[in-house]
């Protein structure tokens, strides 16, 4: 099965009439024609209701490789930014705050 990655997930949503809910994205992605992998990511997002397609961008898990076609200079900008591109901000890494690493929680 081929990897996907958030364009092609955001393409396959690209006609929904926001405010969408999961089973909606998956059915307009059926509709679309998108990829099984694609499919099957918004199937893994929370079953919550999205004001549009950046919120459905950070709510999709995609597989750890799926950056690997990505340059190393561009990983490390991305890394910059705050994580993976597509990663939902909760599973992104977050250094302690200074109080916390202070009392060495």
């Amino acid at each position: 099965m081929a990897p996907t990655d958030v364009n092609e997930i955001l393409h396959a949503v690209k006609d929904v009439d926001f405010p969408a809910d999961r089973d909606e994205l998956v059915q307009e992605a059926k509709r679309a024609g998108a990829s099984e992998p694609a499919v099957k990511a918004l199937r893994g997002i929370p079953p919550e209701s999205y004001a549009n397609r950046a919120e459905v961008a950070r709510s999709v898990r995609l597989p750890a490789d799926a950056d690997m076609d990505l340059s190393p200079a561009q990983r490390a900008q991305q890394a910059r930014k705050g994580g993976r591109r597509g990663q939902a901000e909760r599973l992104r890494d977050v250094r302690k705050p200074p109080v916390d690493e202070e009392l060495d929680r």
